[in-house]
């Protein structure tokens, strides 16, 4: 006999409406204040660069138009994915969380690969290379301070509200500051008198965003084709469900991930003297306690009545 738990969509969401309203805000705030940041970086690191002559400085102010183009994408998302179930989306629209994060991988190994080339003809014509200006090293310098600074801010809102999408942009941030760390060394040599360090230092910026990039994709992309949670999250699930009273064991435990939540079925092992409302309920208070207790959508149950002497330990 079977039973699902979704006898209404609007009480099956209640669980996580608390959270979506201050999540959603919190993604808006701290992306808005990346977009901010992030204009600020472009015009300056560019107009610098050309100034002063540093291919490395232009390749890091294209890295932060990148970023500015990524976090309109993220406001795109976080905008759509708070959207509830609708006729055509039964389970809501999280996974815009990952389509955004898709893009924001793609976007970056596209970027990464374009400032490998570019890096990469510059030093076939080592004579084209000139010593760039000090005020390369001085806006490098303040970038990296300022790229910092909004990878620590985002991490911590990120993680404050469990948005995968967040800290994925976040990480994204300290990659640029990493990246400009990199370039303010290449215009200290380029200064020194090494001028062929300047194009390295892009060259390394560009393997550097466009590996970032590959592993964002990566994920994004597995999350998009119903990858099962980590073993962690998978052993607590199946701990709470085990500790369910009236549940004697389960089976066919399967999850796959939707945005940050997870979806979830499973076969319960109910005692086959039970009624039928016995069992139905038993069902939901497992359902119940997995929702309230884990970053669970929906579980799905279906029951499997077992004799006492049968059941499956767990």
């Amino acid at each position: 006999m079977s039973f699902n738990g979704e006898l209404d969509e609007l009480d099956d969401l209640d669980e996580h409406d608390e959270e979506t309203p201050s999540k959603h805000l919190a993604a808006k705030r701290s992306t808005l204040v990346s977009v901010v940041t992030n204009i600020g970086l472009t015009i300056t690191q560019v107009a610098a660069g050309i100034f002063s002559g540093s291919q490395g400085l232009i390749a890091d102010g294209i890295h932060s138009l990148s970023d500015l183009v990524a976090d309109f994408v993220v406001l795109f998302a976080n905008h759509h994915s708070q959207k509830g179930p609708d006729e055509d989306h039964h389970y809501g629209h999280q996974r815009y969380e990952n389509a955004a994060s898709l893009t924001l991988g793609v976007l970056l190994l596209i970027v990464g690969a374009g400032m490998l080339w570019s890096s990469f003809r510059k030093m076939e014509q080592p004579e084209s290379i000139q010593q760039v200006k000090a005020i390369a090293l001085w806006v490098a310098l303040g970038a990296l301070v300022a790229k910092e600074l909004l990878f620590r801010y985002m991490l911590r809102i990120g993680e404050q509200v469990r948005s995968s999408m967040l800290i994925a942009n976040a990480w994204h941030a300290r990659s640029d500051a990493a990246a400009s760390l990199v370039v303010a060394i290449g215009i200290i040599g380029n200064l020194m008198g090494y001028a062929m360090l300047d194009p390295v230092a892009a060259m390394i910026v560009g393997f550097m965003v466009a590996k970032m990039g590959w592993g964002f994709s990566w994920d994004a992309l597995h999350d998009l084709m119903d990858r099962a949670v980590d073993q962690k999250s998978l052993a607590s699930i199946r701990q709470t469900i085990s500790d369910t009273p009236g549940v004697l064991g389960w089976h066919d435990l399967k999850t796959r991930k939707m945005g940050d939540l997870i979806l979830v079925d499973v076969h319960l092992e109910i005692d086959a003297d039970m009624s039928v409302a016995q069992g139905h309920d038993i069902a939901l208070d497992a359902r119940k306690r997995v929702m309230q207790k884990h970053a669970v959508l929906n579980l799905m149950t279906h029951v499997d009545p077992v004799k006492l002497t049968n059941a499956t330990p767990t």
